[in-house]
């Protein structure tokens, strides 16, 4: 809370799952901004644990190595040191990376476990579960693949339809198989513990809906509050699988812990981790009540850190509570959704090797338009303009053009200020501004609010030394130069300070540039931080242009993975038998028009239309809402076939079917003749 003092801080950000590489999604609505914040603190001299690591649990990870025919251990292992790596490049400035497969991970879930179980804080229930009897498997959500209710997408996973985006369980899955076997699964009896969150429900309405309405961010309280409104049920926290943290029971001996009990208390065991390497105690970071608790999540992981791991910890009874999850919402990427699967992203390994020495360009780019509030889009073109725009012509020129002009009329050496005038005057008193309102925004986590301030006092240089001439007035007025250069080194040192939570590279080569020592946030503000006379380097650019080529390489490389990766994933089967042509001919497909389209109440992919097929007119309930929206088929021709037996659908009958096309990643395109027929022609 902003009215509280606290002795430390422990800054968690969202454990990466390691069946991947990092990409620019991941960065700008978790990473990035817990760096700033914590090198800000770390500026201002408070005592910061700063908590990373990987996931290293789950299904997917299990189903990749299966694919891959190698172990769960050989996926992580990959994935962990890649990302690793990366953060490190990149300036990440966690105190520990670690991982959840580490031996001090496996202990501290399962005495975290124990301890609840020991209180008789669980649920044991047992429920019928899918199995599949070829392999001998329970079958997790993810094992499990159907036809989605909603959409009719055939490969609907058990948990959620990547298509849609609808959350579902097995049960809803039309047409369910085993992943492992392709064979319908069975129902068997299984055994597991539960998380009553209904029974906390209470706590968490006064906890979060009463204590932090005022201070949580909006889509953060938001999402819990409709959540506990909509009433909390019984979470499980064990499954049937082989990969993971053992459950310490011995009636458990063949199940592990789920993954979103064992992940967040990655950061404890992260923690004790770092003890044992620097020697410090971790338990007043995760103990007392002088420490502030931060978590950096993206908007998917709220329920989990905003409910389910609270609750966790205030079961156990040792711990302290998340004071704030600023959660942030997500990057999508060229005006889509970023996909892993379809290699639509910006991979953060890729970026470091063909952008050396560019990390804070990305830095600058995504905290600049940081998702913060709501979904916001990485497009090449806006990081070639923001880069030759903002931090090329404003802030490098500016370093650029003082650092020259001080070694071109004074050897490099700082001259002293002479007399003041108004305008003089009003630059050094901005200046002190500038500290305490980027300070403000970053405690309240609006990063891009703090980032702008940052580059207003590398706005007030460039135009304070534009406006003023110096290079008009050497030979005039001697003196008026030295107090121009003298105020404008100034703000090169306060950038220097203030510029090093967001782009830590660049104002480590300023700081270097202007022969300073490590400088703190007491120093920012400040406007001799260069005495008369102090000795500076020779400048080089802080940046570098990025031209239109470097772009357009950057967006085919892009279109083009995703055109290789389609045509690896799109899973082509071969033809069918053959039919006879009397098989065929029972189809009866015509030329139709769309007369109305209107999309069917309480589903997000379905839209209830109405065709001229030229004999009559009828309704057909089509799954093309994800695609099209109603008023742009209005008034379209479609192919449809008109003897399918009629079918009920969210309450609607529906006679037909208008076909479309569908590629790899599941997008719809309507079949459409090629010239004006007229309704009810015959397709053959």
């Amino acid at each position: 809370m902003a009215d509280k003092k606290f002795e430390r801080y422990t800054v968690t950000s969202a454990l990466p799952y390691a069946n991947g590489p990092v990409h620019i999604g991941h960065l700008a609505g978790v990473y990035i901004p817990a760096d700033i914040f914590v090198r800000h603190l770390r500026s201002r001299g408070e005592d910061v644990l700063f908590i990373g690591g990987s996931d290293e649990h789950g299904v997917p990870i299990t189903i990749k190595a299966r694919q891959q025919g190698v172990t769960p251990q050989q996926i992580v292992d990959k994935y962990h040191a890649m990302i690793k790596d990366s953060f490190e490049k990149f300036g990440i400035s966690f105190d520990i990376y670690s991982r959840t497969s580490n031996k001090i991970h496996h202990q501290t879930a399962s005495d975290f476990f124990t301890t609840l179980y020991n209180k008789g804080e669980f649920i044991e229930k047992v429920t019928d579960q899918y199995y599949d009897e070829e392999t001998k498997h329970f079958l997790a959500d993810r094992y499990i693949v159907g036809t989605c209710p909603r959409c009719g997408n055939e490969k609907a996973y058990g948990d959620q339809c990547e298509k849609c985006g609808a959350s579902l369980s097995p049960d809803e899955l039309i047409h369910p198989r085993s992943v492992l076997s392709g064979n319908a699964p069975v129902k068997k009896e299984t055994r597991h513990w539960y998380l009553p969150l209904d029974k906390y429900e209470p706590w968490l309405r006064e906890w979060i809906l009463e204590g932090h309405k005022d201070d949580w961010k909006i889509n953060v309280y938001g999402q819990c509050k409709s959540w506990i409104d909509h009433g909390l049920n019984p979470r499980a926290v064990t499954r049937d699988l082989d990969w993971g943290v053992k459950v310490p029971l011995p009636e458990a001996s063949e199940k592990v812990l789920y993954v979103w009990f064992d992940a967040p208390i990655g950061y404890i065991s992260a923690s004790r981790e770092w003890s044992e390497i620097t020697g410090k105690n971790w338990e007043p970071y995760w103990k007392d009540e002088k420490s502030r608790l931060i978590h950096f999540i993206g908007k998917d992981n709220i329920v989990f850190h905003c409910i389910i791991f609270p609750s966790m910890l205030k079961k156990e009874g040792s711990f302290i509570l998340p004071d704030n999850v600023p959660a942030f919402e997500f990057m999508n990427l060229e005006g889509e959704k970023i996909s892993t699967s379809n290699n639509w992203a910006v991979w953060l390994h890729e970026y470091l090797e063909e952008f050396p020495d560019m990390q804070d360009v990305l830095r600058y780019v995504l905290t600049a338009n940081a998702p913060e509030t709501k979904d916001n889009d990485f497009t090449w073109k806006d990081f070639q303009a923001r880069n030759n725009n903002e931090l090329l012509a404003i802030f490098g020129n500016f370093v650029n053009r003082t650092l020259v002009l001080t070694h071109k009329y004074f050897d490099g050496k700082t001259p002293a200020v002479e007399d003041l005038n108004d305008y003089d005057k009003m630059a050094l008193e901005g200046i002190k501004g500038f500290p305490a309102r980027i300070s403000a925004s970053l405690e309240s986590f609006r990063f891009r609010e703090a980032l702008n301030e940052m580059m207003n006092l590398a706005r007030l240089g460039n135009k304070y030394l534009t406006d003023s001439e110096p290079w008009k007035l050497m030979k005039t007025d001697e003196g008026r130069v030295r107090t121009i250069l003298n105020i404008s080194l100034q703000i090169c040192a306060n950038l220097a300070v203030v510029a090093q939570p967001f782009l830590p590279f660049t104002a480590e080569k300023l700081r270097k540039m202007l022969n300073l020592p490590e400088l703190t946030w007491k120093d920012a503000g400040n406007t001799g931080l260069l005495p008369d006379g102090h000795g500076i380097e020779n400048p080089v650019l802080l940046f570098s242009r990025v031209e239109d080529e470097t772009v357009e390489a950057q967006v085919l490389k892009l279109k083009k993975s995703r055109e290789a990766n389609f045509v690896k994933a799109a899973d082509i089967k071969p033809a069918k038998e053959n039919v006879q042509y009397e098989d065929f001919s029972k189809l009866d497909i015509r030329v139709a028009k769309v007369l109305e389209a209107e999309r069917v109440p309480k589903t997000d992919k379905l839209l209830r239309l109405t065709l001229d097929t030229g004999f009559d007119t009828r309704t057909v309930v089509s799954g093309i809402a994800g695609f099209y929206k109603p008023e742009d088929i209005v008034g379209k021709k479609v192919c449809m076939i008109v003897n399918l037996a009629p079918r009920t659908i969210r309450g609607i009958e529906s006679r037909g079917m208008i076909l479309s096309a569908e590629d790899p990643s599941g997008n719809l395109c309507l079949i459409t003749p090629f010239l004006d027929f007229p309704n009810g022609s015959k397709i053959k």
